[in-house]
């Protein structure tokens, strides 16, 4: 039996066949690869120089800033080191000072006890020479008195006070604080009857005040009185502009029967009583303003129930515009709780007015 022969499927690739085909994937490789590069190549450039030429911009400011944080620098700490030095030589200079004193004080304590004796006697006859002008001048006055005036002692008399002038402005206010120190107590006060607000001690104090003013006009000078609260207006009815003959103690005692029934009430608006003062013809050569604190208002009504210091002092400002120039306005200020700036702003306008100021005290007059 013949055998059968097998048959043979043979698949030969050649060896050139296997060399083009990868020199052609070499060449399509570095084709893909130019047309990439190319691409990135043409791209423009203009974006990324101006992103490099912010980043230098930014880079010089910063050491610009650099630089000129360094100068500060250097020089604080240059002035620290001159006022420090500064301050070794003063400290130095205290103690040269505090050796000289020294010095002068055990020179001095020798001689004291001789001096003290003799300033002792010399205050006693000082003393006894006062009392006797004193005494003198009261006596002498006596005559010229229009009115008269009985005080508790010697408190009845002010230094510095200038009474002096022909015509006498006398301001008084009275505004509801004048009932009484504190707040709480102005407003209790505030509420109750009229008989209740007229013996206020603080509205008391303020007309004997009055009356002690008038008893020390000069004869043949001229006066008006003007009481000012929300607005301001004659003591006398019917006196409005006009002055009053200082000779008539009938007008004076009036005024002060009338402050007497008089009932504190409302704001204190300054400016109308200052107005007052320009107002009068002919001016006032004497101003005399009784207070207890800064305004709380510059017109005749408001809305506002309630104010602030700072709102306070520039009412009192505005106000004191009113005033007539080169006329002394002496001040006669009375306690009243809360109101802090009151003596000082009250204190520089009577020094640039050239009058006097007076903290009146709780038994005065």
């Amino acid at each position: 039996m013949a055998r059968r022969r097998r048959q043979f499927e043979v698949f030969s690739m050649a060896f050139l066949d296997c060399m083009s085909c990868g020199f052609g994937a070499v060449i399509l490789f570095f084709m893909i690869i130019n047309a990439q590069v190319k691409e990135t190549t043409e791209k423009d450039p203009s974006d990324m120089m101006a992103e490099t030429k912010k980043i230098e911009i930014d880079i010089l400011d910063s050491r610009k800033n650099l630089v000129l944080a360094k100068n500060t620098m250097e020089q604080l700490e240059s002035e620290t080191d001159s006022a420090e030095g500064q301050i070794a030589q003063i400290i130095a200079l205290l103690e040269e000072l505090r050796a000289e004193l020294s010095k002068y004080d055990a020179e001095t304590l020798a001689t004291i006890d001789r001096v003290e004796q003799l300033q002792s006697d010399i205050e006693t006859l000082t003393e006894e020479v006062k009392r006797l002008l004193a005494l003198a001048a009261e006596q002498e006055a006596e005559g010229n008195k229009l009115r008269e005036f009985k005080g508790d002692g010697d408190r009845q008399y002010l230094t510095g006070l200038k009474l002096g002038g022909r015509r006498t402005l006398i301001l008084v206010d009275r505004s509801a604080s004048m009932l009484d120190d504190t707040i709480v107590n102005i407003i209790r006060r505030r509420n109750m009857s009229d008989a209740e607000k007229l013996g206020a001690v603080k509205w008391r104090q303020v007309v004997a005040s009055v009356d002690w003013l008038t008893a020390q006009f000069q004869p043949g000078s001229k006066f008006q009185i003007y009481m000012y609260n929300n607005k301001a207006e004659p003591v006398i009815k019917g006196s409005d502009g006009v002055w009053l003959d200082a000779d008539d103690g009938g007008q004076l005692d009036e005024a002060v029967r009338i402050l007497r029934r008089t009932i504190p009430e409302n704001g204190t608006n300054m400016r109308a009583a200052y107005a007052v003062a320009s107002a009068l013809t002919p001016r006032p050569d004497n101003i005399i303003l009784l207070a207890d604190g800064l305004p709380t208002m510059d017109e005749l009504t408001t809305s506002r129930r309630t104010i602030s210091g700072r709102e306070r002092y520039n009412l009192h400002y505005r106000a004191i515009r009113e005033l007539p120039v080169g006329v002394p306005v002496n001040i006669f200020l009375y306690p009243l709780e809360g109101d802090f700036e009151a003596p000082i702003l009250y204190w520089i306008l009577a020094f640039r007015s050239g009058g006097s100021f007076i903290s009146v005290s709780r038994d005065w007059p």
